[in-house]
């Protein structure tokens, strides 16, 4: 009869106490696809005591208080709101994955790292060489891609390769200065900025590349299906185990400014035969390119 009463009272300190606190605070912006193929590559790579909380789950989370209350040891933010959401707290460490905020690296804090959103220039001069394409066309925004632009114009200095450059400050001064591109370019180079690149601009370039025969060049295989010709992707599942990586090196104790940024890794190159044949490139030579991915 004693041992069954001692054995009820440990259930009941059992289950009264805490639960053991999680070494990282994983906070992701929405449940989207996306987020989750991220999340399950950098789970692959770092299998420490978490706890992942949604932002589109609640009204409204206080980052802050869920960080004196958790006291991870390091905090993941995956997408531009929980980077967002996350930067407010100096104190902890942070790895931040599928974000563009990354990609400029103003404003980021000291305590962040991560992997950036960026395709490394180099992987996209290897292509326009292969297609003997000389002089590219990109339209950017200098607020948004000013600091990528620069290791561009370094990468096609040493490849070779002539960048035509045309500045917006607002997605509605794109399709003017696409226009002033024309017999100018051999191709245009689609880049991750949402001023220059968004849902209303992308008929322009697309409409540039008919009209002109000239083939568009992407950052998502999204945009083969509207007239693109090749795209380099991003591999999600990759990326989250980059940051896996970087996430360990930090509960070993390793310091952010030990841990710089990284470029993606692991890269899909994917091309839209259909508009190969159209515009007369060659496939054959692009089908001989290798780019490193997780599979």
């Amino acid at each position: 009869m004693r041992a069954l009463l001692y054995s009820i009272v440990a259930l009941c300190i059992l289950i009264a106490a805490p639960a053991l606190a999680a070494d990282l605070l994983i906070v992701q912006s929405t449940r989207h696809q996306s987020y989750s193929e991220a999340l399950s590559g950098f789970r692959s790579a770092c299998n420490a005591r978490s706890r992942v909380v949604v932002l589109d789950d609640y009204t409204e989370v206080d980052v802050l208080r869920l960080v004196r209350e958790e006291q991870p040891v390091a905090i993941v933010a995956i997408g531009d709101p929980a980077l967002a959401a996350v930067k407010k707290v100096r104190r902890v460490p942070v790895v931040s994955l599928m974000s563009l905020g990354l990609t400029t690296g103003k404003g980021v804090p000291a305590n962040v790292t991560g992997v950036r959103m960026t395709v490394p220039p180099e992987r996209y001069m290897t292509i326009f060489n292969t297609l003997r394409l000389n002089r590219v066309g990109v339209v950017y925004s200098a607020s948004r891609s000013g600091s990528y632009l620069t290791r561009a114009r370094q990468a096609a200095e040493h490849a070779g390769i002539g960048l035509v450059l045309r500045e917006v400050d607002n997605p509605r001064e794109t399709p003017h200065q696409l226009a002033s591109l024309k017999g100018k370019v051999d191709a245009l180079w689609l880049i991750p900025d949402p001023t220059a690149v968004t849902r209303e601009t992308v008929e322009s370039y697309m409409y540039f590349s008919m009209e002109q025969g000239k083939p568009v060049i992407a950052f998502s295989g999204v945009y083969l299906s509207l007239g693109a010709a090749a795209a380099l992707e991003i591999d999600r599942y990759g990326m989250g185990m980059q940051a896996g990586e970087m996430a360990n090196r930090l509960l070993k104790g390793a310091s952010p400014a030990d841990i710089p940024l990284r470029d993606p890794l692991y890269v899909h190159l994917k091309t839209n035969p259909s508009v190969f044949r159209k515009l007369e490139l060659n496939q054959q030579g692009m089908d001989s390119l290798t780019f490193q991915r997780h599979d």
